[in-house]
């Protein structure tokens, strides 16, 4: 009886402390920096888009924005085009070959990216890939392969031998089988990586913070930095930005539900 009483309470706990921040931010958006102090849970009394054109305007979010989707769409593409070729050829090779080249490409994930921190800017500072999206689009690919390999290998190693080889006997090569059988029963599981790769890349700011010097060329997260000073926080324009940042997430994770929560279930029922 007594944990019947106590499990309502504690959710409720769990769930006010997800919310409260949120309201804050939410509300925070739409007020000026002593009506937030003053009331930062109250609705906002008389409410203003200004704090939204001022993080635009002013922040230079409006740059940082279509930077950050050239840099992330880039290298979530690129990553994806990589890992899924990588985990197919670990999947369909025979014998251990194929686990040992899997296991040099997961153990990327064993490696800290702060470890690699400066090789990776002596390497690219040498290759004039500094303080360019580019570079930041190798990078990230770089960083987050490893993640994707892992996720799509164990897609591509569930698919049934006896598939291939109706596609072998069907004249298809290795690119056909993976092009016409591989890739379409793998969508879910491209759509489950491609949200993962796109938190990951969207929110970076290690790489940026280090590679990025130009203003034109900061992403949202270094963006952000800018309404954060020494004496004196910009509340209501840093919650503006962080609304605009979260958007293009939300959006993404949306449009791929349906495709994330079949990944994300996918070989838990095996018949």
């Amino acid at each position: 009886m007594l944990h019947k009483t106590i499990r309502p309470v504690v959710l409720l706990l769990g769930a006010a402390a997800v919310v409260l921040p949120l309201l804050v931010v939410l509300f925070g958006t739409f007020k000026t920096l002593p009506q937030l102090f003053d009331s930062p849970l109250s609705p906002p009394g008389s409410p203003t888009l200004d704090n939204y054109r001022r993080a635009v305007d002013e922040g230079g979010l409006g740059p940082a924005f279509v930077n950050s989707l050239t840099v992330t769409a880039g290298a979530v593409a690129l990553t994806l085009v990589v890992a899924s070729l990588a985990a197919f050829f670990c999947a369909r090779v025979p014998g251990r070959a194929g686990w040992i080249v899997f296991g040099v490409l997961v153990a990327g994930l064993a490696v800290p990216a702060q470890a690699a921190i400066v090789p990776q800017y002596v390497l690219f500072d040498r290759m004039g890939l500094t303080d360019s999206l580019l570079g930041l689009v190798i990078v990230d690919t770089t960083m987050t392969l490893p993640t994707a390999v892992f996720i799509l290998g164990g897609f591509l190693r569930s698919i049934p031998e006896e598939l291939y080889e109706a596609a072998e006997l069907d004249g298809a090569g290795p690119l056909r089988a993976f092009r016409s059988l591989a890739l379409p029963l793998t969508r879910p599981a491209l759509a489950t990586t491609g949200i993962f790769l796109f938190v990951m890349d969207w929110n970076d700011l290690l790489y940026p913070l280090l590679f990025i010097r130009s203003d034109d060329r900061r992403t949202l997260p270094l963006a952000l930095l800018n309404f954060q000073g020494e004496f004196l926080t910009r509340y209501p324009l840093l919650f503006a930005g962080v609304v605009i940042a979260s958007a293009p997430v939300v959006v993404v994770y949306v449009l791929l539900q349906r495709y994330f929560v079949s990944g994300m279930t996918a070989g838990a029922v095996r018949g």
